[in-house]
């Protein structure tokens, strides 16, 4: 038997357990399983794998992305441009765990925001600077897209809500939340933006995937933009890390 799982904070409502079951079911996978595996504390991970030597691959959500760097063997180098881990490959070397960290959500980000681009979408405003934000600034450079982060207090490199104007989003037509605003329970809160400027030349896309469309979803279609939950780019990593995990 081998165990894949998800370590994280708080994962009661974890999109990657019923994903994963859903397809072992599915293709008929019945020598893996997928469990969850809430830790305190990132420095946790070694007494996991000890307790659980059939562990061959994990998942790493809020709040370890980051936590979790120093406690691997290695880094894919994207994923160390990145600075963020969401993906573990565990294999064993001479009898120790050998353990190699990927970033898969800027694979899933980037496979599902390609095709709704258009050749107006040269600037982005991106929501939030957390550890979601910096998959979402990899892919965006890779795609020679500019792009001016958003947050709540001052901070280097990032301008406040409140300095968002019709200005700015005229020149910046791509928008993407990379905050957990929307999200269950929190369903009516959304960025503090300008809506009445967006118009049908926008992209607004929203990491957060339930509900399906969230408060900022929803305020950007009323003004006609193109919408786009994070439901596709959760799949798209999550196949990608069982790729890695089997390659």
């Amino acid at each position: 038997m081998k165990i894949f799982g998800l370590i994280g904070s708080s994962l009661a409502h974890s999109f990657s357990k019923k994903f994963f079951s859903d397809k072992f079911e599915k293709e008929k996978i019945y020598d893996c399983r997928y469990d969850l595996f809430p830790i305190a504390n990132a420095s946790e991970l070694d007494n996991l794998l000890a307790a659980n030597p059939l562990i061959c691959g994990l998942n790493v959500t809020i709040p370890y992305k980051v936590d979790v760097l120093p406690f691997l063997t290695q880094i894919d180098d994207a994923a160390l441009k990145i600075g963020a881990v969401n993906c573990i490959a565990i294999s064993d070397n001479k009898g120790q765990k050998f353990l190699k960290g990927y970033n898969t959500d800027a694979y899933g980000f980037a496979q599902s925001l390609k095709p709704l681009l258009k050749k107006h979408h040269k600037k982005a405003l991106i929501f939030g600077d957390g550890g979601a934000a910096k998959a979402v600034k990899f892919v965006l450079e890779q795609l020679n897209i500019q792009f001016l982060v958003v947050v709540r207090n001052p901070a280097p490199d990032a301008i406040l809500y409140s300095a968002v104007n019709a200005k700015i989003l005229e020149e910046h037509t791509l928008l993407i939340n990379t905050t957990p605003l929307g999200m269950l329970p929190n369903l009516n809160s959304s960025p503090q933006i300008p809506y009445q400027y967006l118009t049908p030349s926008h992209l607004a896309y929203d990491l957060v995937y339930n509900p399906d469309e969230t408060e900022f979803l929803n305020k950007a279609k009323m003004q006609g933009a193109v919408i786009k939950n994070g439901f596709e780019m959760l799949c798209l990593q999550a196949e990608r890390s069982w790729y890695i995990w089997n390659k």
